[in-house]
């Protein structure tokens, strides 16, 4: 690692010497903007809106808009006499319990390293801190900022963390927070149920980012010059709507078996209360069976009306089929009558 800063820690009267390193570091995969058909890096120009000409770092001040088309431009004389803490102390304004301290307002975390001769000083604050199980208001000023910070121990090393002002944390400000919604005493026990069945140490190693493993899988495809194959995700079927609270006493028994536990009694078939997760099903099944009875129901109807639309059909050509065979009888009546008549 390489050191950023480097200045004191403020103890009272006690100076200690340190070192400042980054603690973190981000692991995003970079990109280049690049032209798409040649792979030419994009550049971007500092440019003068007004007269159009190329700025140096040199000739770029600091303007604030005051709004109406207006800026007021600073200089650093404008900064030179501000009231800004020393850039090279860490003042030290008092001591709090951690839990006071709302993780909100934590920034960026940095490494102090002792300098020096300062290392048996580092190490007495650093055993004092742990002895007295609090943490360290301090003031810094880091790249022309003065900021609130907080120091503790963490693997037996001070950590500086910067923190946000507190007029910097917004207030949240949504509708539902003036409705009146009441969460029934069985939800909230069974809510707390489910807590505790998921309640475990947190192992941060056991985390991976997924996703940025997958965009490396392809690069290295890329560069590699091979053809990067996707898995194919399983998509599990939409499950019938079930009231909330046989969602979480399934979701208990869910994570009591993913940790090895013994299932409620009655979870298979025959006799015994079902368990929570047999409930569910069974309300899956349900709203399946009366969705198939619904449809079994609307096919019925249509076959019935079309049967009663045919029936007259059928009527009227029955008695155009009776009409047709009565036609030739009484021809042949009229034949038989017509020799009588003649003699």
């Amino acid at each position: 690692m390489r050191a950023i800063w480097k200045g004191a820690v403020s103890f009272g009267l006690v100076s200690i010497g340190v070192k400042l390193y980054s603690a973190t570091e981000e692991k995003d995969i970079r990109f280049h903007q690049v032209h798409r058909e040649d792979g030419g890096r994009i550049r971007y120009k500092r440019t003068c809106s007004v007269c159009g000409e190329e700025v140096t770092y040199d000739d770029i001040a600091k303007g604030y808009d005051i709004g109406g088309g207006e800026m007021v431009i600073l200089t650093d004389e404008d900064f030179a006499d501000l009231p800004l803490t020393s850039s090279r102390a860490i003042d030290v304004l008092e001591f709090v319990p951690a839990e006071q301290v709302d993780p909100i307002l934590y920034n960026k975390a940095y490494f102090l390293e002792p300098e020096g001769a300062a290392t048996k000083p580092y190490v007495l604050l650093r055993d004092a801190l742990i002895d007295s199980e609090r943490v360290a208001i301090v003031k810094v000023a880091l790249r022309q900022r003065e900021q609130l910070a907080t120091l503790r121990v963490r693997e037996g090393v001070l950590l500086l963390n910067t923190m946000l002002w507190p007029d910097e944390i917004r207030t949240p400000d949504f509708g539902f927070l003036d409705e009146d919604l009441k969460v029934r005493p069985p939800e909230l026990a069974m809510a707390s149920s489910l807590i505790d069945s998921m309640t475990g140490e947190f192992e941060p190693d056991v985390f991976t980012d997924d996703y940025r493993a997958a965009l490396q899988e392809v690069i290295d495809a890329k560069v590699e010059g091979r053809e990067v194959v996707q898995p194919e995700e399983v998509e599990e079927a939409p499950a019938a709507a079930v009231d909330l609270m046989a969602a979480l006493k399934a979701s208990v028994e869910r994570a009591k078996a993913a940790r090895g536990e013994q299932p409620a009694r009655g979870g298979g078939g025959g006799g015994g209360e079902p368990t929570p997760i047999s409930s569910a099903r069974s309300a899956q099944k349900a709203a399946e069976k009366k969705a198939a009875k619904a449809s079994a129901k609307k096919t019925t109807a249509k076959k019935t009306a079309e049967k009663k639309a045919a029936e007259p059909a059928k009527k009227t050509a029955a008695k155009k089929t009776t009409a047709k065979k009565a036609e030739p009888a009484k021809k042949t009546t009229a034949r038989k009558a017509a020799p009588r008549k003649s003699a």
